[in-house]
């Protein structure tokens, strides 16, 4: 049995922050090598490289990926949601900014928290926690909000993409936690996800008349080496194993903080202006953060 706890630790919250740190320079990444990198090609080469990476984690651990425990369906169908939500960020990062559909993308905490109470009633917000997704949501969106002045179709097609994606990482997250997967390792729930992907991609890319390649910048790779190894192996691994052990509800608020780290990257490596709107943006989320994960004093005293 897995031991699940009803709130996140110290561990919990750390290991979230490092992941989200590196998810917003990761929208960077994918931003600054999608003009010479095609979108799905470049998205093909980062999952292929994620799954021979993890399957051969699980080999050196013992860890069995084929063995018969029922997951195969909802594992096809978390595989399936999870290349949709790639084929939309890397597809839309060719018509908008990475920091406007990294906006998009992360409504995903909502739909966890609008349908994953149906089926997990120990998952449901309360009234405050509520306010604090708003809170937290509403700092993301005043961070970015001089840019939603000035939107062309092109954008419109893109943040559409963004929200699209944002929605399937949300069914995603409800898939991973709702069937079968809730109790597989967390090495297997990420195999269906990047081997599906992995499958998916090529198909797409030569769909799109997608030029292939392996001639690239140094630059371009060493940002798909980043991609590959930090986001799509070592960071989603450690994603998959705290969803397994705690709220994906609490876990999901922190991720709010993915574009906030896009924009303080952004004034720390491109020397971006740092704005009172940016500073008040932070401190909001932070607050909603913190109500998210407020325990009532039920849980306190149990």
């Amino acid at each position: 049995m897995i031991q699940r706890k009803t709130h996140l630790d110290s561990l919990a919250i750390g290991l979230l922050i490092a992941c989200c740190a590196f998810w917003g320079l990761q929208q960077i990444l994918i931003k600054t090598t999608v003009t010479e990198v095609p979108p799905m090609w470049q998205a093909s080469i980062r999952m292929v490289g994620a799954t021979v990476l993890l399957w051969l984690w699980c080999a050196s651990r013992g860890v069995p990926l084929f063995n018969r425990d029922g997951t195969l369906w909802p594992g096809l169908l978390a595989g399936a949601l999870f290349a949709g939500e790639f084929a939309g960020i890397y597809l839309g990062l060719q018509h908008t900014s990475a920091s406007r559909l990294t906006v998009f993308l992360y409504t995903a905490p909502f739909w966890v928290s609008l349908l994953l109470p149906r089926w997990v009633p120990a998952e449901r917000l309360r009234g405050f926690q509520w306010l604090g997704l708003f809170i937290a949501f509403s700092g993301v969106v005043l961070a970015f909000s001089e840019g939603f002045g000035h939107m062309s179709s092109s954008q419109l097609i893109g943040d559409a993409m963004g929200l699209a994606a944002g929605m399937l990482w949300g069914l995603t997250t409800l898939t991973l936690r709702t069937t079968k997967l809730a109790t597989a390792s967390a090495e297997k729930t990420l195999f269906y996800q990047v081997a599906v992907t992995a499958a998916v991609c090529p198909v797409l890319s030569l769909a799109l008349g997608e030029t292939w390649s392996f001639s690239y910048s140094s630059w371009a790779w060493t940002s798909i080496g980043l991609q590959t190894v930090i986001g799509a192996f070592a960071s989603y691994l450690t994603w998959m194993w705290l969803l397994r052990h705690y709220p994906a509800t609490q876990m999901s608020s922190f991720t709010f903080l993915t574009p906030l780290f896009a924009l303080v990257f952004g004034v720390v490596l491109l020397k971006e202006p740092l704005t009172l709107q940016l500073m008040v943006a932070l401190a909001g989320v932070a607050l909603g953060i913190v109500l998210v994960n407020r325990r009532s004093a039920v849980q306190r005293t149990a």
